[in-house]
């Protein structure tokens, strides 16, 4: 039997004993996607963009009109499919490769422009998919193909398998045929695929899933406390049909995000406290419950690391400061813990005085949780990796004239001065260095100090400078698609699939001294039952607070009598120009929706005065056929054909009619006259069209030859 998405929330914690001995052995419903060849087509996109493109082009080319009719669109066409959503995934996938391949091959862009190709395909495919499909619907089966669990090899043939074993083999949990899979949201992430995450297809997939209207189970690399009974297909939630205390809600991005910034600021609130009222000897109240909170804080975080990969963790907009509060703290952790047991009293200033370096880092994460949008968070972070690199490679590149002033001094000055003379000349805030250099040597000295000082600060800060602002022009004017990127990250991250996460911090560490041990003791089944049980209990006001506000708002409800009564109060209602917003605000009822249809289907019908028509032929039906985005761009080859017909339903005419007739016959003839020019100058490669070879024929029958 296979479960909906609502048995599992609705079922019963305890179940009779037959029932649960017949439900010993079926933990996993089937993968609807597991008979997809996704191994096969991978390669014949592969094979399909490297022959449709050989030369290096850039995106702007490649979105050109003239490039988008010769390449993109036919190579859609022959990709797209209606029924294999894992097209999309496998595009994304090459797109990864050729960049890969790129890095190896910097002298060359063929494999760049390759990438972008992939990307701009697979966005012009999910867009096609999103027009074929409007509604609910719809966005289930574009959630289906964005979050769906592929493999690249999952349908390989055998030898394939069998010689890539060590691979595929990788994982060490059994997640009943869900495990190392991956989807194409998070393919796009790795890749850095911005232009296809902005669409408006995919961000409108992204809204949903960010809050809860789609759920689904994701794929995890390792789970601390894996709870695998459960696999909950993607599906549309509907809130009135679960159960009061759905402890799946707790993995909803929007929730998980406020519930991240809570956990924060309560950190911020008592790591301020500790430092306030901070004892070296003793260890404090503050202090202790500080320590066990931010220890489960770190937990949750090395939680999220092994749930998506470093990769994917690191492009979240403040990764970098929360991995660098989780070494301040786990320095703090063991210099405490080795004062609490040697009861060595010196040993515990360190510890705080480590601990008190944490407030460079947590007081701007609070800004970055808050301000997430800003453009100057958003570049910060890739003008902060722009800064480590540089300058750990002018580190390495100076550490040469350190050992040679070292050397030089031979012992009258110590490495730790002497990198603080140079560090001031760097930065430009003193000339010590400068004017003791000639107690390393009268003349070595003064010429090493002050050629350091010219490569460093001359040289090091101005190319500094510049790249620094290179960089933040580059995100400004592509402002919108970071954004759209960094949601994306998040709305990814933010759901789980390892139960850890349902237990807040220091819940968390309770659940891991405890139920990872009875995951070992009891059975699948039961120790699911308890888990569930165990997060209820402990998220409870949470839960009933969540189910009672999606109830209301998540798909959208009629207003009730209270609320028509309040909505008079609501003073941002009262605006001069309020009622251009509210017109929108909800959808117009059927009877409008029905005048459109009808305006829409007669708006094609031609003025029969216009034309010169009278009589029956000016009452014919108009005109309904409607093109799509498909079928946007026509080909000049059969207008005469459709333009005759459509004179000839209408009747009269006649003198249009045969002037076309004339047209076409004239424009063979001129074809027909470079075709056997072409011919007498030695090239015979025009009998492909029969028309235009009864043409040769008749021209050269009326006299053309001679002439």
């Amino acid at each position: 039997m296979q479960r909906t998405d609502t048995d599992g929330e609705e079922e019963p914690l305890l179940l009779l004993a037959d029932e649960e001995h017949a439900d010993q052995h079926q933990t996993f419903a089937p993968n609807p996607f597991a008979h997809l060849p996704v191994y096969t087509t991978i390669h014949r996109v592969r094979h399909e963009v490297i022959a449709s493109i050989d030369d290096p082009y850039s995106l702007e080319q490649l979105r050109a009109p003239r490039i988008n009719v010769a390449i993109v669109r036919p190579l859609v066409d022959r990709l797209w499919d209606h029924e294999d959503i894992s097209i999309i995934y496998c595009l994304l996938v090459n797109k990864l490769q050729f960049l890969r391949e790129q890095a190896f091959q910097s002298h060359q862009t063929i494999n760049n422009t390759r990438a972008h190709l992939c990307e701009l395909v697979a966005l012009k495919v999910l867009r096609r998919f999103d027009e074929e499909n409007p509604g609910r619907e719809g966005l289930l089966l574009l959630a289906k193909i964005l979050v769906a669990g592929f493999e690249p090899f999952q349908n390989a043939p055998e030898e394939v398998v069998r010689e890539n074993s060590h691979v595929i083999h990788w994982t060490i949990q059994n997640a009943g045929g869900y495990e190392r899979k991956s989807t194409a949201l998070e393919v796009a992430i790795i890749s850095e695929s911005k232009m296809f995450l902005c669409m408006p297809a995919c961000q409108k997939v992204m809204e949903a899933v960010y809050v809860g209207k789609v759920v689904y189970t994701p794929s995890s690399f390792i789970d601390i406390l894996p709870d695998h009974y459960k696999h909950k297909p993607i599906t549309l939630y509907r809130p009135n049909k679960a159960v009061l205390l759905n402890q799946y809600r707790l993995m909803v991005p929007r929730t998980r995000n406020l519930m991240d910034i809570g956990q924060f600021i309560l950190l911020l609130i008592l790591y301020i406290l500790t430092m306030k009222n901070r004892n070296d000897e003793d260890f404090t109240t503050y202090e202790l419950v500080f320590s066990v909170y931010a220890l489960g804080w770190v937990l949750d975080e090395f939680a999220s690391i092994l749930e998506h990969g470093w990769q994917c963790y690191t492009q979240n907009l403040w990764a970098f400061l929360d991995a660098m509060f989780a070494v301040i703290y786990i320095v703090y952790m063991i210099l405490r813990i080795h004062n609490l047991a040697t009861g060595d009293a010196r040993s515990g200033a360190p510890a705080l005085d480590i601990l008190s370096a944490g407030a460079p880092v947590l007081i701007p994460r609070l800004a970055f949780n808050l301000l997430s949008e800003n453009m100057l968070f958003v570049s910060l972070r890739a003008m902060m990796a722009d800064f480590t690199v540089l300058t750990l490679l002018a580190v390495w590149c100076f550490a040469g004239f350190l050992l040679s002033m070292l050397w030089l001094s031979d012992g009258s000055h110590t490495p730790v001065t002497i990198s603080k003379w140079m560090l001031w000349v760097w930065f430009g805030l003193d000339g010590t260095g400068i004017q003791r250099s000639v107690e390393f040597h009268w003349l070595i000295g003064p010429i090493l100090m002050v050629t350091f000082a010219f490569l460093g600060n001359t040289l090091f800060l101005t190319i500094l400078v510049s790249m620094l602002s290179s960089t933040f022009a580059k995100i400004a004017s592509n402002a919108d698609a970071e954004i759209q990127f960094r949601r994306a990250v998040l709305t990814f991250e933010s759901v789980k699939s390892d139960a850890i996460f349902a237990y807040q911090p220091p819940f968390n560490l309770l659940a891991l001294c405890i139920m990872l041990p009875l995951k070992f003791m009891l059975s699948p089944r039961w120790f699911h039952k308890i888990n569930v049980a165990a997060v209820r209990i402990i998220n409870a006001p949470l839960l009933v607070t969540i189910s009672l506000y999606e109830r209301r708002h998540l798909w959208g409800s009629p207003k009730s009598k209270v609320r028509s009564l309040l909505a008079f109060w609501d003073f941002s209602r009262f605006s001069v120009h309020g009622d251009t917003q509210a017109v929108f605000a909800f959808d117009p009822p059927q009877s409008v929706m029905d005048e459109i249809y009808k305006a829409k289907n007669t708006s094609g019908q031609v003025d029969s005065q216009d034309l010169g028509l009278s009589g029956k032929s000016a009452k014919k039906p108009p005109l309904t056929r409607t093109k799509t985005r498909k079928d946007s761009f026509g080909t000049v080859a059969g207008l005469t054909e459709h333009l005759s017909d459509f004179l000839h339903e209408y009747g009269g005419g006649g003198d249009i009619h045969n002037r076309l007739e004339a047209l076409e016959e004239a424009t063979k003839r001129m074809e027909a006259l470079l075709i056997k020019l072409g011919q007498d100058l030695g090239d015979d490669d025009s009998e492909s069209d029969p028309d235009i070879s009864r043409a040769v024929k008749g021209y050269t029958n009326a006299g053309g030859e001679d002439s």
